[in-house]
């Protein structure tokens, strides 16, 4: 981890209060001059850090930039070291995965990219995935399931974002159909469940589930077909929490509690 990764995850820990240069060097076991540096690097990126003499750096609440280590702050202790790689564009944050899964990619282990360029749900239909949604996969083991019914295993997906959106925002939604998740008759959410086998043994290997959400979207950009039926969980800008926050949730509802 890097000295801006480490100071921005210090800074995501503590939204709440300033955290000195000081405190942050020791932390870090750097310079405050490499503090220094780290807060001018963020600030490069995007990030609005508040700065005051004799208190320290503070990150602005309205700050939404995914990230792996907001991700991770937000996250109980016991989920802290869960692999969460960050993309600022993927074609599909599901084919990562499998990549990443074909290659013994551990369970739990998280993609998220800011926007797709080649999004899908079942049966290959398309997934319009601009800036302003949520866009994450994640790995998981059959040999750490319940059950690995397809129907249950997509159940508890969606339950698990639901639970998290209702904990975080107080928004309820719903299952309609296998995997699509709606808010007062509108489309918010699709789940999508890939899986891979062993040949020769017909065992299966891994799971990925991947999970894309209309966050603050622009809904008036989108395709005409798909604006007539899909909501979006914010206006753009109008977002009460990050989506670093609910990603967290996610995971943390995922991983409690496995089917």
């Amino acid at each position: 981890m890097s000295t801006s990764e480490k100071v921005l995850f210090i800074l995501e820990s503590n939204k709440d209060i300033y955290i000195s240069g000081e405190e942050m060097a020791g932390q870090c076991s750097v310079s405050r001059n490499a503090v220094w540096k780290a807060i001018r690097d963020l600030r490069e990126k995007g990030y609005e850090i508040e700065a005051i003499s004799n208190k320290g750096y503070k990150l602005k609440g309205s700050t939404d930039i995914i990230s792996a280590e907001g991700i991770l702050a937000g996250l109980p202790k016991e989920l802290n070291g869960a692999e969460i790689l960050v993309y600022d564009s993927l074609e599909s944050t599901n084919d990562k995965a499998k990549e990443l899964a074909m290659k013994g990619g551990k369970h739990g282990t998280v993609i998220v990219a800011v926007t797709q360029t080649g999004g899908r749900g079942r049966q290959d239909h398309s997934f319009y995935s601009p800036e302003g949604g949520l866009y994450m996969s994640i790995i998981l083991k059959p040999e750490m399931l319940s059950s690995t019914d397809s129907r249950a295993v997509t159940s508890f997906v969606g339950g698990a974002v639901i639970s998290a959106i209702q904990e975080l925002t107080g928004i309820e939604s719903y299952i309609d159909g296998i995997n699509d998740l709606y808010v007062e008759g509108k489309k918010i959410c699709g789940i999508l469940l890939e899986a891979g086998s062993e040949f020769d043994s017909n065992t299966l290997q891994w799971i990925v589930a991947g999970i894309g959400i209309n966050f603050d979207s622009d809904i008036s950009a989108f395709p005409k077909d798909v604006k007539e039926r899909a909501s979006s969980l914010f206006a753009p800008g109008q977002a009460t929490i990050t989506k670093n926050a609910l990603i967290a949730r996610i995971i943390e509802r995922i991983l409690d509690c496995q089917p």
